[in-house]
């Protein structure tokens, strides 16, 4: 099943007069990467957060973000009481020695500076931190539903163009004739050309021909094309994680509609091939972001 690597998920829990809001998005990456904002009562967590998420994505650029809102009561931030009046008289003397006015709102300036709030430090009990993983979990699975439907798009758009290719290589069957005998004339007109000459080396000449004709016969290369083309649209129907392996079928395709682009030798032909090429190249970028 092709998920997307793009996706949100967001979640709440209100724990006595704290409310927990848990939002997870991610995107397209090679591997697992993590990032994590979490307010510093619940820093020890990160590594538990960790492992939550990586258990279930396994790809992706993902930022994990955890906000904290006080909905009224008490409140473990304080006033620092001795810090602020060590500010007062210090912004009292260098006023006074320096010949200025003193703050109108001494508050507004001196509740800024560092310390002048203090915290206590909370510990986290069982049952509050059991219900914020409940809640990383909704989260972790809304994204995942996002992933999901955003992957049904990537799906139909990969077997669009996968179609369009097998259409366009069936389409060349139509100037096979053409160019056959095209290669037939110039063949049978050096072959003329070569009898004349009394140096003609008949041996030499059937080595050249199985040459040329090797070098000029695409069949090998439609007949992969399709087998190529067909596994990447079963591949898709596969319920693991399938976004490597469609790259990978991706990259055999482009090989035999090259090879087939360089024997063509004939204009219809190329273009047909460079039109593929278009539709190969669409068909990457949507990979870059299946999962």
């Amino acid at each position: 099943m092709i998920q997307s690597m793009t996706g949100f998920g967001k979640a709440t829990c209100e724990l006595g007069n704290k409310k927990i809001t848990i939002e997870i998005k991610s995107l397209n990456s090679k591997q697992l990467d993590i990032f994590s904002r979490i307010p510093g009562i619940y820093k020890e967590k990160d590594l538990e957060i960790r492992s939550l998420i990586s258990k279930t994505l396994k790809r992706g650029k993902v930022e994990f973000s955890m906000y904290m809102e006080n909905l009224g009561g008490d409140s473990n931030a304080s006033i620092n009481k001795s810090v602020v009046e060590k500010y007062v008289e210090q912004i009292k003397e260098i006023a006074a020695s320096k010949g200025l006015a003193e703050p109108i709102n001494y508050f507004e300036t001196i509740l800024k500076l560092p310390d002048a709030l203090k915290t206590e430090i909370q510990e986290i009990d069982e049952e509050e931190w059991h219900a914020i993983t409940l809640a990383i979990d909704r989260a972790l699975n809304q994204l995942i539903a996002f992933r999901i439907t955003e992957g049904s798009s990537i799906k139909a758009d990969l077997t669009e163009k996968i179609n369009s290719i097998k259409e366009k290589s069936l389409n060349v069957v139509q100037y096979e004739s053409e160019r056959i005998e095209t290669l037939r004339s110039r063949i049978t007109e050096n072959l003329n050309d070569l009898q004349t000459k009394p140096e003609f080396d008949k041996d030499r000449f059937e080595q050249e021909m199985i040459y040329y004709i090797e070098k000029f016969d695409i069949n090998e290369e439609k007949v992969r094309l399709a087998h190529h083309l067909s596994y990447f649209l079963e591949t898709m129907e596969n319920k693991e994680q399938v976004g490597k392996k469609l790259g990978f079928i991706a990259q055999e395709i482009g090989r035999e509609i090259n090879t087939m682009g360089s024997k063509a030798n004939h204009n219809e032909i190329q273009r047909l091939v460079i039109l593929m090429k278009d539709d190969l190249e669409k068909i990457k970028e949507q990979i870059l972001n299946a999962l």
